[in-house]
């Protein structure tokens, strides 16, 4: 049963690309990064959904949503949840430290007193997407943060 889910999969994300091309992008990332959460929680758990195991450590408890900005756009990610356990998905972790990456250097254009404005501007350009005022803020307080920790 398994097999057929992860192969519906992968062809609802080539589908998605012949039909779409590279504009389908996100939502086939979106799909891969999905499928890719959901197999490290089985193998974290150390059994599949529904399935009696000497070595389950846990049990699956849902999914919780979450929309990420990426390179490639809007992410609309299901989080998979564990109960008894504590799991965070590293796939998603890793893709996290990038986009971390693209915030710091937002706010180093900020700090060497480049507008918010001209920021929100350059990263819709560059990226695709686009960033508020507010959102430059934040990553400007998040550089003072690890700043002051570093003093």
């Amino acid at each position: 049963m398994t097999c057929d889910i992860q192969n519906r999969s992968i062809g609802d994300v080539l589908e998605l690309l012949i039909e779409q091309g590279l504009d389908g992008t996100a939502e086939a990332i979106s799909i891969l990064l999905n499928e890719a959460m959901r197999l490290e929680r089985e193998r974290h758990l150390g059994a599949g959904p529904w399935e009696r195991s000497e070595e389950r450590q846990g049990y699956a408890n849902g999914y919780k949503k979450k929309s990420l900005q990426s390179r490639f756009g809007k992410l609309d990610l299901s989080i998979p949840q564990t109960r008894d356990t504590d799991f965070y998905p590293s796939s998603l972790e890793r893709g996290l430290r990038s986009e971390k990456a693209l915030k710091l250097a937002l706010a180093e254009m900020y700090v060497q007193g480049v507008s918010t404005r001209k920021v929100a501007r350059v990263t819709e350009e560059l990226c695709g997407f686009e960033i508020s005022s507010t959102q430059v803020s934040r990553a400007a307080h998040e550089l003072d943060v690890h700043l002051q920790q570093w003093r």
